[in-house]
């Protein structure tokens, strides 16, 4: 399973989110410091409506959450946008 199957997964699995879009920049990051370690950059848009009674700040930790441990192994960096489905 590749990086974005594995997040992919995770997120569907935590939220069932009407829309999840997760683009890998890890290219864009070639020869940054924390790339070196092998994990990836990726940007996620999570549309929920698990969102609905939650700030930003609790949405992201939702998030980081759900991802686990591949936070400290697969992910290196994590632009998160997530919104409720109203929001969207």
């Amino acid at each position: 399973m590749n990086r974005i199957e594995m997040i992919r997964e995770k997120l569907t699995t935590a939220f069932a989110p009407e829309n999840l879009e997760i683009i890998d920049r890890s290219q864009e990051h070639a020869g940054h410091e924390g790339a070196k370690g092998g994990g990836g950059h990726f940007d996620v848009i999570v549309v929920a409506e698990a969102f609905k009674d939650m700030n930003t700040i609790q949405r992201h930790r939702a998030i980081y959450n759900a991802l686990g441990d591949a936070m400290k192994t697969e992910i290196h960096a994590l632009s998160i946008r997530a919104y409720t489905p109203e929001e969207f």
